[in-house]
């Protein structure tokens, strides 16, 4: 912890921990996008038909990707493009929930890698309600919500298991998360395979799909999405979020149900001889963060225009992974995760922008967010070392203010000294 300020008692703003941690995220992103712009560089140098102004505008778009608006006369044009912007919040809705999942794992001492099949719970949960409600005379608002909630639910028992089997067995979590991530992709997978009613067979090569919600009208409402950010995906399922986000950042910090989960996190021994039931807490933790990882794929799926692809035993799903290193770059701030998920996101808008617009793929942005993930490990490191450098110069002000105090109070008993000469002196003449 920064000291306080000798004059004033209080911690300066661009001195306080949550101002270290944004410090060291920022470097992180800034070098990976400097590792992204030599990529660029290289890959240009490298293939004969990117020209050096191909190059300039490959640079230009992995960082302005998202504000690209085509080209004009041949020309890269940039400014308000709302189908781009309302795309990378659609995309950053489950990205901001998984990383919400990490990240309250991650406060009470846990460490979920089992977003993955937490996700995939929420996927087979939101759809199954989805659908057969859908197919109903049932309100559509409470087809939403029973479907919503039905997800949640399962994602939440999902991610109990590993905390189950830490307490009563002692079994790291992180064995058991990728234990219980592909017992979820096998069990999702028989479920869709075994219903033929769920699957997208009335389009031609889409067997492998599910119908999507759309088709039975159990959707999120856009929430004005459409009207700002018109012919995008952008829905209501990103302010839901943004809600939850702030709603556990509220729990964590301003609860004594928070305050116990963090206490259990930082020692676990400590906080049971403080009365407070370890057990208990690292299950209720786990559990939140799978109903927070289902919640991504529920408000994901009920956006409507989206299709599951039900064979997911050949591989699990990005988001639950990509959740952890947004975690990391909001230094498992809930409130941080919700700009760390649109970074992410955006990146990946600007991986397409690249695509069709230059002569480069969009694996340069994979790169990038690649360099990212791994650099994210290191923002504790940048913390530390940032840490430190304001203790130092923190240090070196207080030395400095105390030594000008001494110089006053040295002055003030001189002072001191010669006026009571001066008062002898003149008591003797008298």
């Amino acid at each position: 912890m920064p000291r306080k300020d000798p004059l004033t008692g209080k911690i300066k703003w661009y001195k306080s921990e949550g101002a270290v941690a944004v410090y060291s995220a920022l470097i992180s992103i800034l070098i990976g996008l400097a590792v992204g712009a030599l990529v660029v560089i290289i890959v240009g140098v490298a293939k004969t038909n990117i020209s050096p102004k191909g190059i300039v505008e490959g640079i230009k778009l992995v960082f302005l990707g998202v504000l690209s608006t085509g080209r004009k006369a041949g020309e890269l044009s940039f400014g308000f493009n709302g189908v781009n912007i309302g795309n990378m919040l659609f995309r950053a809705t489950p990205l901001i929930m998984t990383g919400l999942s990490v990240a309250i794992a991650f406060k009470t001492g846990l460490f979920n890698i089992g977003a993955a099949g937490q996700f995939l719970m929420g996927t087979a949960g939101t759809l199954t309600v989805g659908h057969v409600l859908g197919n109903t005379d049932c309100p559509v608002f409470l087809a939403w919500l029973l479907a919503f909630l039905t997800g949640v639910i399962l994602g939440g028992l999902w991610g109990a298991i590993p905390g189950i089997f830490k307490t009563t067995l002692n079994i790291n979590e992180v064995i058991t998360c990728i234990m219980t991530n592909w017992i979820a992709a096998n069990l999702v997978t028989w479920w869709f395979e075994a219903n033929d009613i769920f699957k997208n067979s009335a389009e031609g090569g889409k067997v492998g799909y599910i119908i999507p919600l759309k088709n039975v009208g159990v959707v999120t409402p856009k929430m004005l999405m459409d009207k700002i950010f018109t012919g995008s995906q952008a829905n209501g399922g990103f302010w839901i979020a943004c809600l939850i986000a702030v709603a556990m950042w509220v729990m964590m910090t301003k609860t004594t149900f928070g305050y116990e989960l963090r206490a259990c996190g930082s020692n676990r021994h400590a906080a049971r001889y403080a009365g407070i039931n370890d057990k208990r807490s690292i299950i209720l933790s786990m559990a939140i963060a799978g109903c927070l990882a289902a919640a991504g794929a529920s408000l994901y799926y009920l956006s409507g225009n989206t299709e599951f692809y039900w064979s997911t035993y050949q591989k699990l799903p990005a988001e639950g992974f990509n959740g952890i290193p947004v975690a990391l770059l909001a230094a498992n701030h809930p409130v941080g995760v919700v700009f760390s998920g649109i970074f992410m996101s955006m990146l990946n808008i600007s991986g397409l922008q690249l695509k069709y617009l230059t002569a480069y793929n969009e694996y340069i942005a994979d790169i990038i967010i690649a360099v990212i993930v791994y650099l994210s490990a290191f923002s504790m490191l940048f913390k530390t070392v940032l840490s430190k450098k304001i203790k130092s110069d923190t240090g070196n002000v207080n030395a400095d203010v105390a030594v000008d105090t001494a110089k006053e109070e040295a002055e003030k008993a001189d002072d001191m000294k010669d006026a009571k000469e001066e008062i002898n002196e003149k008591g003797g003449q008298k």
